[in-house]
């Protein structure tokens, strides 16, 4: 009798662990970068996905998050994604002006009243269009998130006009639009990769730079920037994306979960992007940077006029009209 109950523990055992390897075996493991720290905006959302991921595939699959840029800078995961060796990304508008160049309308200086004209382009007809062009980069986009407004610091003087600055030093992502735009208003605008921004302020490499305030506050521009003007120039925007061969692999029922949980991503970082907006510009301060609450939109506006007529050559009159209509 003993052995028998013996004989039946060991067939149960073997049975148990037959049922966790195969239930290992049927987890699938994805990778997804994205270049700030886990706490950023990006970082919120990316975990959100994670999660929304397993909860609406029954946990099939696994969403590994590698934040700080841990699996490349942003114009290398692009470049991985559309190789198929890396699976996902979530990554800000920053490098795919050089990619996708019909991106660069959404870099143009003002083109945006605000974060919420800037999420009504995108959540309308003209956003989803733009979502497909991902496609002829041999790239998935499931949606559109949030890196936030832009805004200008430096280590020199207050800015509360275009006038203010000339002759700065700045370092300017890698958009040709972006960097027209700033060098039109006498700025020494140079692309520098993001890891390495902190250490080229700290050297003196550059005066400023310009950022979302969810990105100011995380990389702690504070203690190497004395000035915040917040100048809203650029929404950037950010985007959950996805290799040709990931998004191939998964069958329809499974690209309908994972298009829901980057919804909910996106939406997560928009939140998190708006609230260090609301709270982060008062923590700045209290950390000792001089902040210019506003600036004369109007005359930066004009001060931009010697290169407006080059943006609409480039990206099309009408299609800027359109977007500044948008309500």
């Amino acid at each position: 009798m003993l052995g028998r109950l013996r004989v039946a523990a060991t067939i149960v055992g073997l049975c148990s662990i037959l049922t966790i390897t195969q239930a290992q075996a049927e987890e699938h493991v994805l990778r997804l970068g994205f270049l700030f720290a886990q706490s950023s905006q990006l970082g919120a959302g990316a975990e959100r996905f994670s999660k929304e991921v397993a909860k609406r595939t029954g946990n099939a699959y696994r969403v590994e998050l590698y934040p700080n840029g841990a699996v490349g800078g942003e114009v290398e995961m692009a470049e991985e994604l559309r190789l198929g060796h890396l699976d996902m990304a979530f990554i800000t508008s920053a490098p795919f002006s050089s990619i996708i160049p019909e991106f660069g309308i959404f870099d143009i200086p003002f083109l945006f009243r605000d974060a919420g004209h800037a999420h009504a382009v995108f959540d309308g007809a003209v956003g989803q269009d733009y979502l497909k062009r991902f496609q002829q980069k041999g790239m998935i986009a499931l949606a559109w998130g949030e890196n936030g407004m832009r805004h200008i610091t430096n280590s020199k003087h207050p800015v509360t006009n275009p006038e203010d600055l000339k002759g700065l030093s700045m370092r300017v992502p890698q958009s040709d639009i972006m960097l027209t735009g700033f060098r039109s208003l006498g700025v020494k605008a140079e692309p520098l990769a993001f890891p390495a921004l902190y250490g080229a302020l700290q050297s003196g490499q550059f005066d400023g730079q310009e950022n979302p305030i969810a990105v100011i506050s995380a990389s702690h521009f504070n203690k190497v920037q004395k000035h915040l003007t917040l100048s809203g120039h650029v929404y950037s925007w950010a985007v959950m994306v996805m290799s040709k061969t990931a998004w191939d692999s998964l069958d329809p029922a499974e690209q309908k979960a994972f298009t829901e949980a980057a919804r909910a991503a996106g939406q997560v970082s928009r939140e998190a992007a708006g609230r260090a907006e609301r709270e982060g510009v008062d923590e700045l301060r209290k950390a000792g940077m001089n902040v210019v609450a506003s600036v004369d939109r109007a005359a930066f506006e004009q001060s931009l006029q010697s290169v407006t007529a080059g943006f609409s050559a480039k990206f099309g009159a009408e299609t800027i009209r359109q977007i500044k209509s948008i309500r």
